[in-house]
C-alpha cells in the first residue's frame, strides 16, 4: 500500500499508529499482544479515541526515545564487556522496555480512557429510543428532531420511538403497577440505538449532587451496554445534556442563574462520565446559552409568562421549549450527533413534520395509553385482557405504518392524502355484561323524574337536542360574560384506534334572558379526555393526559388558535382518576387532582414535585410554580371548593368521603402520605362528584352555607348539609336533599351557582359509569347524550349581574364586596387579567375608601391580600394587618397566605410564631401547617409553641403530620 494510500485511508494519527505497532511487532515480544494485525488494529483504536492532534506527537516522541536506544547498543546485541559497555546496554535496554511497557499500556488499557467518540453511528432499518425527562418527552409533539434525521438519512428506514418522561432521573423513574420497567420497554422495543436526555431534575441536588450522579450515570450506561434490547446486539448510546435555563426577562420568574451554575457542572460531569465510558456526547447546555438573549429590562407584570411574551423566545417558563425552541434546537441536536449537514440534503419539508407528528400520535397511545391500570396493571381483569390486546396490536401496525409513509416522503416519493389502517387489526365487538334494561329519557321526561326540596323548581338549561355537541359533559363554569363553558369527552373513556378523538370546549349563551342556551359556541375541539379545565390569564387551562395544556383565542373569534402544553407528568393510568374538579383557590393557585393508581411527577423552574397514588395539586402560573397541595391516600377524589374565608374542602368520590383540606395540606416529602383524617361530615351514600357551598341571595336565607354535594349512583341527586364551626376545623349534618332523580341515568358530575343566582348541575347522563364493573368498551357506555339543569328558588327574583370583562377598574374591584361567594370568585379571576400596576394602583385607593367601621371590614381587607397574591405582589403593610384583625377567620386566611409568601419575606418564621399562639385554633392550626414547609430547627421550635395551648382534632392531627415531616427534614 503506498504511502498516500495509507494516510487517506487512517490519517496522520493513524499512520503513527501503525507505524508505532510494528516497531513493537518487529522489534519484541510484548507479553499480552498478539499477531502483528491484532496490534495494529489496537494502534489503530487508540488513535481513533485520542485527541488527534495530541496522538502523532506522542507515538513520535516515542519513536525518538526507540531511536536513541537502538544508536547506543543496537537491538539485539550481546553485551561485550566493560562496565561502561555495560552501563550503556543497560540504559538503552531500560529505554527500549520503558517504551515497549508503556505502549503495551496504551494498548491494554480500556478504551474508557480515552475520549468519546465524536458522532453517533446508525445502520440500515436503526429503530431509536429516547429515554429521559421532559426535554426527550415535550418533543414528540413538535417533531422537528426527528424530522431532521430522516430528511438526513432518507435511505436508512430508520424507527424512533419517544419514550421520555417527565422528570425522569437516572435512579427515580416511577411507573403505575405493571407497566413495565425501562428495560423491559426497551426490549418491547427493539432498540437499537438509546438516546439519554438526563441531568436536569438531578441537577437541583446542587454541586453535592454531582458525585452521585456521575456514578449513576456510568452505572446506567454499563447496563444499558449488558442488554441486548433487539435480541442480538447491545445498543449503541449517546448522552444529551440538558438545556441552559433562559432568563425570560419576567418579573414573576427566576432568572435562572443559579439554576445554571447547576446545570453547568451536571454537563461537565456527562461529558466527563461519556468519555470515560467512550460514549458520544452531545452538549445542549453551552452552545443553547450562546444563542439565548439575555432581557435588558423586565417585562411588565402583567405579563405571566412567555406565551403572552410572543414569539422569539426559546421557553414559555425558562426550562421546557416551545414550538419555536424545538425548531432552533434541532439542528444543534442533529449535528451534535452525525456532524455536519450533508452538502445537497434537502431539509425537513412540512409535509415530513406532519407526518413524524402523526406516528408520534399513534405510539404515545401505546406507549402512554390511558387507562393503562385497566390494559396491563391490577384492574386488567376480567375486561381489559380481552379488549385491550387488540388494540395495543393495532396501534403497533398502525405506528408502522406511518414509519413506512415517513420513509417514502423523505426519499421523495409520492404518498396519499389519507393512511389507509384496513390492512392492519380489526378490533372485534365487545359484549355487555349490563343486563337491565336501558330506557334513554328525553330532556322532557327526564325532567319529569326530578324531586325537588320545597320551593325549589328545576329546568333545563341545554341538552344534546339543542346541542349535538353537548356529549358527555363532565365540568362547566362562567366568564366574566356570564356565558357557560363546558368540556364534554364522548371519546371516554379513551381514544379508539383509528378513530381520532374530538371532544371539545363549548361555550353556551342565553342571549335573550330566557333561561335556556340558544347559541353554541365551540372554543376548541380535537381534544382527548378533557378531565377538567379553568378560565383565566385569557384562555383556558385544560386537562390533557398526561398534561395541562393552556388554550387561547388570539384574534378574539372565540376560537382557540394557540395551544400551548405548559405542565406534563400526571400519570395516565385511569382516565377517571385523572386531574380534575379544577378551581382557582381566592389567591391564585390553580387546584385540580387526581385519584389512585396513579405515579406523577411534574418537571418545573424550581425542580420536580412528585405524587404518588392520589393528590391534590396546586399551580401558580404567575410563577410557574407547582407543587402537591395534598397528598393522601384518596380513592378518587372529584371536588374541591372553598368558602367566604378561603378555607378548602375535598369530596373524594369512590368512598363518599369529605374532608377539611387545611389539616392535611401541609408539605410532606415524597413518597410519603399524610395518615388518616377524619371527616367532617358522616358518610351515608356513595360515590359524588363536585361539591359547592350555598353563597347567594337567590336561594332561601336559611340555605345559606349549606355544602352542596352530588351523588352519582345509587341516591342520585344533589345533597344538603347543614356545616358549623367545629374548633379549627367544621363539621357537617345532612339534611333534606336539594334535588333527587329517579332516571338512572342521571349523573351530576359538576355544580356551581351562575351568575343569576341559581345553581346549576351539569349532567354527565350515562346508564354506565364504572370502570371496573363494566368494559371499558361496553357498547352500553353512551357518547351523545349531555344535559345542563338549573335549580332555582321560586319565591326569590334571578340576580342581576353586571358583566365583569368590560367593567372599569373601581368597579371590578367594588364586586369584591359581594355576597355572592361565586361574584367574588370571577371578580378576582377577572383583575388577575388586568395589568398589575394598574391593579395595584387602583387597589390602594379603593383600601382607602373602604369604611372600617363596615362588619365587612376585615373580609374586605382580606379580598384586596389575595388579590396582591394573584398579581405576586407581596404587600407585608396589608398582610400584617390582615394577621392582627379581629376575626380570627381573617387571620387564619392570612396566614395561609404569608406561608405561600414565606420566599419572599425577610422574617417569615417570626411572624409565625405570633400566630402560633393565637387565641383561635384555626389560626394555630394554619401556623403550624405553614411550619411544616420550611427545613429548619427555627421551623420546629415554632410549631411547638403551639402545643402549650389546647388542641383539638384537627389541630392535633396538624400538629402530628408537621412535627413529623420537620424530623424527616432535619435528619437529611
Amino acid at each position: 500500500m503506498s504511502t498516500f494510500a495509507i494516510v487517506s485511508r487512517n490519517g496522520p494519527t493513524g499512520v503513527a499508529a501503525i507505524y508505532s505497532a510494528a516497531l513493537i511487532v518487529r522489534h519484541t515480544a510484548v507479553p499480552g499482544v498478539g499477531a502483528a494485525s491484532t496490534t495494529v488494529v489496537r494502534c489503530q483504536r487508540i488513535a481513533a479515541e485520542l485527541d488527534w492532534f495530541f496522538l502523532p506527537w506522542f507515538f513520535f516522541l516515542l519513536h525518538a526515545a526507540w531511536s536513541l536506544g537502538e544508536r547506543m547498543a543496537p537491538w539485539p546485541r550481546r553485551p561485550t564487556g566493560g562496565s561502561s559497555s555495560c552501563q550503556i546496554e543497560g540504559f538503552s535496554m531500560l529505554l527500549r522496555t520503558s517504551c515497549a511497557s508503556l505502549l503495551f499500556l496504551l494498548l491494554a488499557i480500556p478504551p474508557a480512557f480515552a475520549g468519546p467518540p465524536t458522532s453517533l453511528e446508525l445502520q440500515q432499518g436503526d429503530t431509536i429510543c429516547l429515554v429521559g425527562n421532559t426535554l426527550a418527552e415535550r418533543e414528540q409533539y413538535f417533531g422537528y428532531v426527528e424530522a431532521r434525521w430522516h430528511a438526513r438519512f432518507p435511505q436508512m428506514q430508520l424507527s424512533v420511538r419517544n419514550m421520555g418522561w417527565s422528570a425522569d432521573e437516572l435512579d427515580l423513574r416511577p411507573r403505575s403497577k405493571d407497566f413495565g420497567t425501562n428495560d423491559e420497554q426497551l426490549r418491547q422495543a427493539g432498540a437499537d440505538v438509546v438516546l439519554a436526555f438526563f441531568g436536569f431534575n438531578e441537577s437541583f441536588q446542587g454541586p453535592d449532587g454531582v458525585a452521585a450522579f456521575q456514578a449513576d450515570l456510568a452505572a446506567y450506561l454499563k447496563h444499558l451496554r449488558s442488554q441486548k434490547y433487539n435480541g442480538e446486539t447491545a445498543p449503541r448510546i449517546a448522552l444529551v445534556s440538558p438545556i441552559p435555563f433562559e432568563n425570560l426577562g419576567v418579573a414573576n420568574l427566576p432568572d435562572g442563574a443559579a439554576v445554571n451554575e447547576n446545570l453547568k457542572l451536571y454537563t461537565a460531569a456527562m461529558a466527563e462520565t461519556a468519555a470515560a465510558e467512550n460514549v458520544p456526547f452531545v452538549d445542549l447546555f453551552t452552545p443553547v446559552l450562546a444563542k439565548l438573549k439575555t432581557p435588558k429590562t423586565l417585562a411588565p407584570r402583567a405579563i405571566r409568562n412567555a406565551i403572552d411574551l410572543g414569539d422569539g423566545h426559546w421557553t414559555f417558563n425558562g426550562v421546557h421549549l416551545t414550538d419555536n425552541g424545538y425548531r432552533q434546537l434541532a439542528p444543534i441536536l442533529d449535528e451534535g450527533l452525525f456532524g455536519a449537514w450533508p452538502a445537497g440534503a434537502t431539509a425537513p419539508s412540512e409535509d415530513l413534520l406532519a407526518a413524524v407528528q402523526e406516528k408520534d400520535f399513534q405510539w404515545f397511545h401505546k406507549f402512554r395509553a390511558v387507562n393503562g391500570f385497566y390494559i396491563y396493571g391490577g384492574r386488567k381483569n376480567p375486561f381489559g385482557v380481552r379488549s385491550f390486546p387488540q388494540e395495543m396490536e393495532k396501534l403497533v401496525e398502525m405506528t408502522a405504518l406511518r414509519d413506512r409513509r415517513i420513509w417514502d416522503i423523505a426519499q421523495g416519493k409520492a404518498v396519499p392524502a389519507a393512511i389507509d389502517d384496513a390492512a392492519t387489526t380489526q378490533l372485534a365487538a365487545m359484549e355487555t355484561n349490563y343486563d337491565s334494561p336501558i330506557t334513554l329519557l328525553s330532556p322532557d321526561d327526564a325532567l319529569k323524574s326530578f324531586t325537588v326540596a320545597e320551593g325549589y323548581v328545576v329546568e333545563c338549561f341545554a341538552s344534546e337536542v339543542e346541542f349535538p355537541d353537548l356529549q358527555n359533559p363532565v365540568q362547566f363554569t362562567f366568564d366574566g360574560r356570564g356565558r357557560l363553558w363546558v368540556c364534554t369527552m364522548p371519546s371516554y373513556p379513551q381514544y379508539l384506534p383509528p378513530y381520532k378523538p374530538n371532544d371539545k370546549l363549548l361555550i353556551l349563551e342565553d342571549t335573550d334572558g330566557d333561561g335556556k342556551a340558544d347559541k353554541q359556541t365551540v372554543f376548541a375541539d380535537g381534544l382527548h379526555i378533557p378531565t377538567g379545565f379553568e378560565l383565566g390569564d385569557g384562555g383556558v387551562y385544560v386537562a390533557q393526559q398526561p398534561n395541562l395544556v393552556f388554550l387561547q383565542d388570539t384574534d378574539g373569534d372565540d376560537k382557540a388558535d394557540r395551544r400551548e402544553i405548559v405542565l406534563e407528568g400526571f400519570d395516565t393510568a385511569d382516565s377517571h382518576h385523572s386531574i380534575s374538579a379544577f378551581t382557582w383557590g381566592p389567591g391564585g393557585g390553580l387546584y385540580f387532582q387526581e385519584g389512585t393508581f396513579h405515579h406523577t411527577q411534574v418537571e418545573t423552574p424550581y425542580g420536580p414535585d412528585r405524587c404518588v397514588n392520589a393528590g391534590v395539586f396546586r399551580y401558580e402560573p404567575t410563577t410557574q410554580k407547582f407543587e402537591t397541595f395534598v397528598s393522601y391516600s384518596f380513592a378518587n377524589p372529584w371536588g374541591h371548593t372553598f368558602d367566604k374565608w378561603g378555607q378548602n374542602f375535598v369530596a373524594d368520590a369512590s368512598p363518599g368521603f369529605n374532608y377539611v383540606g387545611a389539616a392535611f395540606s401541609g408539605h410532606i416529602d415524597y413518597p410519603h402520605k399524610h395518615g388518616t383524617l377524619k371527616q367532617f361530615l358522616v358518610k351515608r351514600v356513595r360515590p359524588t362528584c363536585g361539591c359547592e357551598f350555598v353563597s347567594s341571595r337567590q336561594f332561601p336565607a336559611e340555605a345559606q352555607g349549606n355544602y352542596l354535594l352530588n351523588n352519582t349512583i345509587g341516591v342520585q341527586g344533589v345533597l344538603q348539609h347543614k356545616v358549623s364551626d367545629d374548633g379549627s376545623g367544621f363539621k357537617a349534618v345532612e339534611i333534606e336533599p336539594l334535588l333527587l332523580s329517579s332516571d338512572r341515568n342521571f349523573r351530576p358530575t359538576d355544580l356551581q351557582f351562575g351568575p343569576d343566582g341559581a345553581l346549576y348541575v351539569v349532567d354527565w347522563f350515562n346508564p354506565l359509569i364504572g370502570h371496573m364493573q363494566h368494559s371499558l368498551r361496553d357498547p352500553n357506555r353512551d357518547h351523545s347524550h349531555g344535559r345542563i339543569w338549573r335549580v332555582r328558588y321560586e319565591k326569590n327574583d334571578l340576580l342581576q349581574t353586571p358583566e365583569l370583562t368590560p367593567l372599569p377598574l373601581p368597579q371590578l374591584l367594588d364586586q369584591l364586596k359581594a355576597y355572592e361567594d361565586r361574584t367574588r370568585y370571577r371578580a378576582r379571576r377577572a383583575l388577575r387579567e388586568r395589568p398589575t400596576d394598574d391593579v395595584m394602583a387602583a387597589l390602594e385607593v379603593w383600601l382607602g375608601g373602604l369604611d372600617k367601621n363596615d362588619a365587612e371590614y376585615p373580609h374586605h381587607q382580606l379580598e384586596a391580600l389575595w388579590v396582591c397574591q394573584h398579581h405576586n405582589v407581596v404587600h407585608k403593610k396589608l398582610l400584617e394587618q390582615v394577621l392582627r384583625s379581629p376575626d380570627y377567620r381573617a387571620r387564619a386566611a392570612a396566614t395561609r397566605v404569608l406561608c405561600y409568601w414565606r420566599d419572599q419575606l425577610e422574617n417569615p418564621l417570626e411572624l409565625l410564631k405570633v400566630q402560633a399562639t393565637d387565641e383561635h385554633p384555626r389560626v394555630r392550626l394554619e401556623a403550624v401547617r405553614a411550619c411544616s414547609f420550611f427545613r429548619t430547627p427555627e421551623a420546629l421550635e415554632v410549631a411547638l409553641e403551639s402545643a402549650a395551648l389546647e388542641q383539638d382534632d384537627y389541630l392535633a392531627y396538624t400538629f402530628e403530620e408537621t412535627i413529623k415531616q420537620l424530623e424527616r427534614a432535619l435528619a437529611e
